[in-house]
């Protein structure tokens, strides 16, 4: 059993702000719950998932995840501080499933069958991609951001697998990876010149920019390629929103 830490301290400041008033992106409802139940409810469906922990507005969510035998603390002040904290606020585990609560379509299976293929103790990190065929063809016409790479095009999974005894020390750079990835030369001061123009140019193979990232967090990553796009579909715009309804709805 893993545990898993879910991340719902975004505020609701973005292009949704249009669609709800709740003052979190997780406290946005979809049908008659919020975002932030149905991945509760696909994490609780996982027969390889234990205790799950909620790290965002407390107050607000206590109460609505308390039936569920689901955890709330308060979030910090960045993604990464709130990783560390659901990791502090769970039971001892060898491993912690993080997830975006901006995932509403996620599903027990598709968590099970991420899971399935995180099989070697050795590697720190886990991370799903999804190609855009997989993505296009469950979700025809549906914007998400594709990398190109020489293995494929492909976008990233709204969560990963991680060792909970390194997290720690990835956290400093881990941040200026984030500080930096809208500041072309300041990442490629982090990343290298090179490998920064074999990304552009569309000649940066997987293996490539996971021996990349594993040298520069010092750890041992995997990217997983997965069949299921819904861990690849986030809820970021209205025309998310309206789509994920639809679906759900029926």
């Amino acid at each position: 059993m893993v545990g898993a830490v879910v991340l719902a301290g975004s505020p609701n400041d973005g292009l949704l702000k249009e669609c709800s008033s709740a003052s979190y992106e997780a406290l946005i409802p979809i049908g008659p719950r919020l975002m932030v139940e149905y991945v509760c409810d696909a994490l609780q469906a996982s027969a390889r998932v234990g205790p799950v922990v909620v790290v965002g507005p407390a107050e607000e969510l206590a109460g609505v995840l308390a039936s569920r035998g689901v955890r709330v603390v308060p979030a910090g002040k960045t993604v990464l501080e709130n990783v560390q904290i659901g990791i502090n606020a769970l039971p001892a585990v060898k491993r912690v499933l993080v997830v975006t609560s901006d995932v509403p379509l996620l599903t027990g299976e598709a968590v099970d069958d991420f899971l399935a293929q995180c099989r070697d103790d050795t590697v720190d990190l886990y991370y799903p991609i999804v190609s855009r065929s997989t993505v296009e063809g469950r979700f025809a016409g549906a914007k998400r951001t594709f990398v190109s790479l020489k293995d494929g095009i492909f976008t990233g999974g709204n969560l990963f697998l991680v060792n909970p005894e390194i997290f720690p020390r990835c956290l400093p750079k881990g941040e200026q990876l984030v500080a930096a990835r809208k500041n072309p030369l300041q990442l490629s001061r982090l990343v290298g010149f090179t490998f920064l123009i074999k990304f552009v140019t569309r000649r940066l193979s997987l293996q490539e920019a996971q021996t990349k990232v594993s040298r520069l967090l010092g750890i041992k990553g995997v990217a997983v390629i997965s069949r299921y796009p819904e861990m690849g579909f986030d809820v970021d715009k209205p025309g998310d929103l309206e789509l994920v309804t639809k679906i759900l709805s029926a």
